[in-house]
């Protein structure tokens, strides 16, 4: 049995769960989010708990009965809580504006860099250097902040560039030839 399968999500008060063949649909007080789930997997609810169950002990139904219960914690975790995830800007000259719901940013490019959020995702400025990603789910709140960083991801050398909040970027030394004083 699949060990994060077989744990049952609580349904807390305020979030609906609605089941029709191979969809879900999860309502709650941040919005409804719904997904077609594989017709092989069976997912009931009873007395605030759902529970998502498999036909046999196949590998493709293994693998897919912890997705499955992975895709509907998220879901009601995304409706009752939302989601967040934090980007710094780290360079001498790296900012970044909010421009109506978009985001403009000055990144050491010739133009400047416009951002547009997916459906559903928040894009939110906190001073000139922190961008707070915001939404009730977690695939698209994920994917936005990847792109994000992706337009200058950290410089191995001095670290310039977009990161994750609390990520770690390890620095290369560099060139150390000039350090010794090699043959004049």
């Amino acid at each position: 049995m699949s060990r994060v399968g077989r744990l049952p999500i609580t349904v807390p008060s305020g979030v609906v769960v609605s089941l029709k063949q191979d969809e879900v649909t999860v309502t709650g007080p941040k919005g409804e989010l719904r997904r077609r789930l594989h017709p092989d997997m069976s997912v009931t609810l009873d007395n605030n708990t759902l529970r998502v169950s498999r036909p046999s002990d196949d590998r493709v139904q293994r693998s897919l009965h912890g997705l499955t219960r992975s895709l509907l914690a998220n879901m009601v975790e995304g409706v009752s809580n939302g989601f967040e995830k934090g980007l710094e800007i780290v360079g001498v000259g790296y900012r970044a504006e909010k421009a109506g719901d978009k985001l403009v940013i000055r990144i050491g490019f010739s133009h400047l860099v416009d951002v547009v959020p997916l459906p559903g995702v928040s894009l939110d400025v906190e001073g000139n250097n922190r961008i707070k990603v915001t939404g009730i789910d977690k695939e698209a709140v994920g994917e936005m902040a990847a792109r994000i960083r992706a337009i200058r991801p950290p410089d191995a050398y001095k670290g310039k560039g977009i990161r994750y909040a609390g990520e770690s970027v390890r620095l290369k030394p560099g060139k150390s030839g000039k350090a010794t004083g090699g043959k004049a």
